[in-house]
């Protein structure tokens, strides 16, 4: 198994994540503001927002693109301050990426309804460092690259997540389904999303995440770690 260091921690929080916080510094005035957002991450780790032009945080960006992030592992214990969640820092940008845009509304299934708004655009928000707190005084600063996965599998999957989703879902469904009980105790599950760390399932409105041992970067790859999973 690959060893569990830090910027594997860091990046098992961000891509499990389906909510975070943004923080942003309101536009025209000295004070952060801090909203709640729905995201997901792309394969090289840079985190998806699809935000309204209306909204506060959206305008804050474009006055000052600089922002942070909170993804937060600590619901449902007793002491979140013992919990894992990590800031990360780093700028944001509207895109147009109808590939990102697909990644994300699989990620967050609600997104579907207003994805064709004329109001709503994809933002990209790259990393530039993130502080890991991985439970009561375990606090560390991860930078960028360190954070990132290996660009070759990223780059890889970029172009090949299509294909493996639906070659996987088509031939290994049992598999999926299986897998999707054991981590939720629902039904009727299939990949929504695959990146060298592990991949997404959707059941209808409901997501959940399975985390490899070791990264794929490939359908083989992908396969050889669900079932890894499933023999566990």
């Amino acid at each position: 198994m690959t060893e569990d260091t830090p910027a594997r921690t860091a990046r098992r929080l961000m891509r499990q994540a389906v909510r975070a916080s943004l923080g942003s510094r309101l536009a025209g005035e000295p004070w952060p503001y801090v909203s709640l957002v729905l995201v997901a991450c792309d394969q090289d780790m840079t985190a998806l927002l699809l935000l309204s032009d209306l909204a506060q945080h959206t305008r804050n960006l474009m006055a000052d693109p600089h922002a942070s992030i909170l993804f937060d592992g600590t619901a449902h214990l007793a002491d979140p301050l013992t919990g894992p969640r990590i800031t990360v820092l780093g700028r944001a940008e509207p895109v147009e990426d109808a590939r990102a845009l697909d990644r994300f509304v699989r990620r967050q299934p609600s997104a579907a309804f207003y994805r064709g708004f004329r109001d709503f655009r994809l933002w990209r928000f790259a990393p530039a460092r993130g502080q890991l707190v991985a439970g009561f005084g375990k606090i560390e600063w991860i930078e960028a690259d360190a954070l990132r996965p290996d660009p070759a599998i990223s780059a890889a999957l970029t172009q090949a997540e299509p294909g493996i989703l639906r070659q996987l879902n088509a031939e290994q469904a049992r598999l999926i389904e299986t897998l999707g009980a054991k981590a939720s105790g629902l039904a009727d599950w299939r990949l929504s999303g695959v990146d060298p760390d592990g991949v997404d399932l959707r059941a209808d409105h409901q997501v959940a995440r399975l985390d490899f041992a070791q990264p794929a970067a490939d359908a083989p790859g992908v396969l050889a770690q669900l079932q890894r999973l499933a023999d566990a």
